[in-house]
């Protein structure tokens, strides 16, 4: 770095001799911000075992509210018979099983506490590449482990065990091991931004996070019904702006779609003629500036209702009829 400096003649020898004041002073501030996030944190932060007829698992959730209601994963709780949570002030509770999405990956438990330190869900949707993420859970046992990194990547696809594709998923290097499934990735302020779920092998440093968002309309509909009632057209998608000749010529109140990237064989999107490709645009008449929003607008009380997508194909508007059908419970 020193080298860097001396090589530039714009820099003179007073910043020279200043700059190792001034790392010390940024490496101090990155861990404060980290430590801080991590102080907030991960009080709230527990580990989840499960017990079934197969044996025991185990990885990490976290308290969304203050009575005992908590998020983890539905891959470390399905099938389970007997939840039990450990707590960061070392209690063992008891949990039962609200309620799980496989199609996304989460669930909800309660456990029999009242007055738990629990996290606030951020705005996924405001996360940035090379920001700060801090991961805590509980990789091979050991619990209460925090890793921090940046977010690597945004808008990656990741299959959930459902076999459906889970979008807009959170790319991070923050180091996850197993046992880390479903507790949170927080940003510098002690919100969680994603709950992280799976890390590709023999990978280093390429970590996935469900973001915030999707989770927090997942956990609505959870606590509400016990499942996530939802109908699907059968496509992969990912957030791509518009181009701006496109949002001119339309007269477009959207300057983002979403990109088709996968289209399922024999879905409703496939017979409708949807390609991988295309950009929606809009669900009747509901602009789909984003997944998350796409998802929110395909309801159960669509099954079977033909209804109108609107996209983008090349430089074309196209207009094409669908009928949603229910996603399956499990499937």
């Amino acid at each position: 770095m020193h080298l860097d400096f001396l090589s530039n003649p714009g820099v003179s020898e007073h910043e020279s001799a200043a700059s190792p004041h001034s790392d010390a002073e940024l490496l101090d501030s990155y861990s404060a911000a980290v430590s801080g996030a991590i102080d907030r944190a991960h009080s709230a932060v527990v580990h989840i075992e499960a017990g079934s007829g197969r044996g025991q698992g185990s990885g990490s959730g976290f308290f969304i509210s203050p009575d005992g209601y908590l998020l983890t994963n539905s891959h470390v709780v399905h099938g389970a018979t007997a939840l039990l949570v450990a707590l960061a002030d070392g209690r063992r509770l008891p949990a039962v099983l609200i309620g799980e999405d496989p199609h996304t990956d989460l669930a909800v438990l309660r456990a029999g506490a009242t007055d738990v330190p629990h996290l606030t869900l951020g705005d996924s949707d405001a996360v940035r590449p090379g920001q700060i993420a801090i991961a805590i859970g509980s990789p091979m046992g050991f619990q209460q482990t925090a890793t921090a990194g940046i977010v690597s990547g945004l808008g990656r696809s990741l299959h959930a065990g459902s076999g459906r594709l889970i979008e807009n998923i959170i790319q991070t290097d923050a180091a996850l091991n197993p046992g880390n499934s479903g507790g949170p990735l927080v940003n510098t302020r002690g919100e969680v931004i994603g709950v992280n779920t799976a890390i590709i092998r023999p990978a280093q440093g390429i970590c996935f996070a469900i973001a915030s968002n999707i989770a927090r309309w997942v956990v609505g509909w959870l606590i509400k019904e016990g499942r996530v009632r939802r109908s699907y057209i059968g496509i992969g998608g990912q957030n791509v702006p518009l181009l701006r000749k496109l949002v001119r010529h339309f007269r477009l109140q959207q300057e983002t779609g979403v990109l088709v990237s996968k289209v399922e064989p024999d879905s409703p999107a496939a017979r409708s003629g949807i390609v991988e490709g295309d950009i929606l645009i809009a669900l009747d008449a509901h602009p789909t500036p984003k997944v998350e929003v796409l998802h929110r607008l395909l309801t159960a009380d669509r099954v079977g209702e033909t209804a109108s997508l609107t996209l983008i194909r090349g430089v074309e508007r196209l207009h094409l009829p669908v009928i949603p059908l229910e996603t399956p419970v499990g499937g």
